[in-house]
């Protein structure tokens, strides 16, 4: 990340001058500003930028936000993520700030630069291993969620990440629903871990390879629901349906570009009259049920979720970089197509 891309003079959404809450537009340039934001703290951190070098503060100042807590990884004591409060004066009397956020919790994504690293990858790894709920630091961010629910309630509380961070987000997200509360979610290139049939230009046989993969999940859940009679899985997937995060993906990014394929396909089955067989295979996973039959415990995948809302940003990618960046998020002459995908 160049000394250049976290200025916010020259890097910054500076044309947003006047925040319309009620515009999805302002609403995900803002979230992904914050998530920014925090990258430019732990950049800040590493190069002992303070007080008028610092150069995170205009990030979240431009917007009307002030720190509330930054988030500290107790390994290598990295800021990974932060809570900010949006300030409220007496005199805005602007409709739109209904819809505004009283604090967003935002969490950055793997730094490649500086001492962070190392923590970052070992963390990108559990994502892979679908064991991030086990780690350290996202307790310390579930924590963090559970402390601005209590203490202010659900109403007005974002969740917003970017890569390793929207993963983490989801994951508090997904564990707040389950217990009821639903928070507002902006996912930034939420990583999806399988193999990349996405990628695969034939349409018919990315459709084909799709198929053949749910009627084997589903066939393998319905075993394994004969054989087990606990139906935690299908009742924790039915719990959240009613969460709709926001997903921002963009094709050229395999990192997250199964998400458009994931919804789709659950579409397609949908029309051409087996939509039962995907809503069952949707709800797993095939390793994690392979690793059932043989006797061990396994976790639902994080990419599993019932809706969404899901951006897919078409604007040409320079490389995948650019593809994967947080920065693409705010630009203003984005090709972006959003749909909302409800599980029924």
């Amino acid at each position: 990340m160049g000394l250049e891309r976290e200025n916010f003079d020259e890097s910054g959404p500076l044309h947003l001058t006047t925040i319309d809450w009620t515009n999805v537009n302002h609403r995900r340039s803002v979230a992904a500003s914050l998530v920014q934001s925090v990258y430019i703290l732990e950049r800040d951190r590493q190069e002992k930028r303070e007080g008028s070098q610092a150069l995170a503060p205009p990030w979240w100042k431009f917007f009307d936000f002030q720190l509330y807590r930054q988030l500290i990884d107790d390994t290598d004591s990295s800021i990974f993520g932060a809570i900010y409060q949006l300030i409220c004066t007496a005199s805005d009397n602007n409709p739109s700030t209904q819809q505004a956020p009283r604090y967003v919790i935002a969490l950055r994504g793997t730094i490649t630069k500086g001492d962070a690293f190392s923590r970052d990858l070992e963390l990108d790894i559990h994502f892979i291993r679908n064991g991030l709920h086990g780690t350290s630091r996202f307790e310390i961010a579930i924590q963090a969620v559970r402390h601005v629910v209590a203490t202010f309630g659900n109403c007005g509380v974002w969740l917003a990440g970017h890569s390793l961070g929207s993963a983490m987000a989801m994951l508090a997200g997904k564990n707040m629903a389950k217990s009821g509360v639903f928070l507002e979610a902006f996912l930034f290139n939420p990583p999806f871990f399988s193999a990349p049939v996405e990628r695969i230009k034939n349409k018919k046989v990315k459709h084909g390879i799709r198929i053949a993969g749910s009627v084997i999940t589903a066939g393998l859940a319905l075993a394994m629901k004969h054989k087990n009679t606990n139906n935690r899985s299908e009742d924790s997937f039915v719990s959240l349906s009613c969460w709709l995060p926001c997903l921002f993906v963009n094709p050229a990014d395999h990192i997250c570009s199964e998400y458009i394929g994931y919804f789709e396909h659950r579409k397609k089955m949908e029309e051409i009259g087996i939509g039962g067989i995907e809503r069952l295979a949707t709800q797993h996973s095939m390793g994690g049920l392979l690793l059932n039959a043989m006797g061990k415990e396994s976790d639902e995948p994080l990419h599993l979720i019932p809706s969404a809302n899901l951006t897919v940003n078409h604007t040409p990618s320079q490389d995948f970089k650019d593809a994967h960046g947080i920065h693409q998020w705010w630009r203003l002459d984005l090709n972006l197509e959003s749909k909302v995908h409800f599980y029924k």
